[in-house]
């Protein structure tokens, strides 16, 4: 059976699908079966939402309802509106991890329904400017992936969302130094997290 949702200290995380707009060199899924001890690949397709409200169970008894999986959450942004409303009708906290593409991906600027959504939205940046994000995050939209990304945050955050960047540390010091200056242009924060081998 295929996982839905999968639990790593007090958070609930929601795999809702496996589609992305990137290919991350530093992926965790790349040439993975497993994270964490779950298989968070779909072979029998992505969920409804209501069979990830069933799998959540009282979203009251974790820190946080996150919706991060083996691909790009915003992809099924419907859904995900479905499930934020019923977590926060059922005293949950929830937020998004995303590469920031989801703009791109719904053809309209997302951020305001965002916001009225999610308590958190950690944006991946990992790269401090365009070539170096291609090289890394090898995206689908190459030519307006990284710009897109840096729309996406500016909305966010002009919408209210309470948002930051998030960049890997192996991307090294010059980049993190550079992702920070263009995070404190915006005026979003920016945490450096540890690579998942």
């Amino acid at each position: 059976m295929d996982t839905y949702v999968y639990q790593i200290e007090n958070n609930l995380y929601v795999n809702l699908t496996n589609r992305c707009t990137n290919r991350c060199t530093f992926c965790v899924r790349n040439g993975k079966e497993q994270f964490e001890g779950y298989s968070l690949w779909l072979k029998e397709g992505e969920p409804t939402a209501a069979q990830v409200i069933d799998c959540i169970g009282d979203p009251a008894r974790y820190g946080e309802i996150v919706f991060c999986g083996f691909g790009e959450p915003t992809y099924r942004l419907d859904d995900m509106l479905t499930i934020c409303a019923w977590v926060h009708a059922h005293g949950g906290k929830t937020r998004l991890n995303t590469n920031g593409h989801g703009s791109i991906i719904n053809q309209r600027d997302i951020a305001p329904e965002l916001a009225k959504a999610l308590d958190g939205v950690n944006i991946s940046l990992n790269a401090p400017d365009a070539h170096t994000y291609r090289k890394l995050c090898r995206p689908l939209y190459a030519d307006m992936a990284f710009d897109s990304v840096l729309f996406f945050a500016r909305s966010c955050k002009e919408s209210g969302v309470n948002c930051w960047f998030s960049v890997v540390d192996l991307i090294g010091d010059e980049a993190i130094a550079g992702c920070r200056a263009l995070a404190d242009e915006i005026g979003i924060p920016l945490r450096v997290r540890k690579t998942i081998a």
